[in-house]
């Protein structure tokens, strides 16, 4: 598996509503295997993004591919806006109705519902599905075929803790038998868990696309040691003069994660005093809301994240 081939990309896509840019001129590339988180509060522009990605909808200018070509039903499954299925039908009747239209036998019915871990609950009529189980059953939809790309919009939207954490379990998942799933979210703490890269959009615009790690930035490395001019010698010259600061009679250095055992060890072989060390890394949760406050530039996003 070619883990760069790019699977699925925009090209300065754009959709305009009247006098409202719903989507501007984004650029997005999912590359093969990864869980790609698309971020951005409610109205940011990512359902609109997918349809016209899916072909749903057609863009104002700019395109859209999936694996160099228009979306197909075939290489590509997706759950958008919460799954439709007919109430009275059970959730295997429902999935037998989708297989039938797009060329499906029951046992890629069978195979579905096993991945989703609903062989049990088949037979029950939808309506009578919890949140949760109606997601899967959606999920399951999108399975079938084994597309090359999955997805998922919101598909934790309005579900319970354990929901949550069985729709996790099932993307990641996914992506370990060789999936690509592009999984659109609000909900950071999620992102953070499971996916490999992100992009963030805000009024339609994409403000960054990059790992989950590269957008957390480095750690942020609290020490207290004597003599402090010493220690402050140590630590510029592991982190950088630009690195370091002053704070509350403390040092704060800005650093990678694996960097962070190397200061403690130059800080003994100096024979200091060592008071304190302590490490905070940002959540991904943090960096969002820096990224989307109102007003904030486009240079002050990249000094954030610099």
């Amino acid at each position: 598996m070619n883990q760069n081939e790019t699977v699925a990309t925009t090209h300065q896509l754009t959709k305009v509503y009247g006098d409202r840019v719903a989507v501007d001129r984004v650029n997005l590339t999912v590359r093969r295997g990864e869980v790609y988180g698309f971020l951005g509060p409610n109205g940011a522009g990512k359902t609109t993004t997918l349809r016209m990605l899916l072909g749903l909808i057609r863009p104002t200018s700019g395109s859209a591919s999936i694996l160099g070509e228009p979306a197909t039903g075939t290489r590509v499954g997706a759950l958008i806006e919460g799954p439709g299925f007919y109430p009275y039908l059970s959730g295997r009747a429902n999935l037998r109705v989708l297989a039938r239209h797009r060329g499906f036998d029951d046992a890629e019915v069978e195979r579905v519902l096993d991945r989703v871990d609903l062989v049990g609950r088949g037979e029950d009529r939808y309506k009578s599905y919890s949140l949760g189980m109606k997601q899967r059953l959606g999920v399951a939809a999108a399975l079938m075929g084994d597309p090359e790309l999955v997805v998922l919009d919101e598909p934790t939207n309005g579900l319970d803790p354990a929901g949550m954490a069985d729709m996790r379990a099932l993307v990641v998942d996914l992506a370990r038998g060789g999936q690509t799933v592009l999984l659109s979210s609000h909900l950071l703490g999620e992102v953070q868990e499971i996916c490999h890269r992100v992009g963030v959009i805000n009024d339609g615009r994409l403000l960054r696309e990059s790992t989950v790690a590269e957008l957390r930035g480095g750690v942020s490395l609290r020490v207290r040691a004597t003599p402090e001019a010493e220690a402050l010698a140590v630590a510029m010259r592991v982190a950088g003069e630009d690195g370091v600061r002053r704070e509350d009679g403390a040092l704060l250095l800005t650093l990678p994660p694996t960097t962070a055992p190397e200061v403690v060890r130059q800080l003994i072989a100096a024979d200091l005093d060592v008071h304190e060390i302590t490490t905070a890394e940002r959540s991904l949760e943090e960096v969002f809301f820096e990224m989307t406050a109102p007003g904030t530039s486009d240079s002050e996003i990249e000094k954030e994240l610099s």
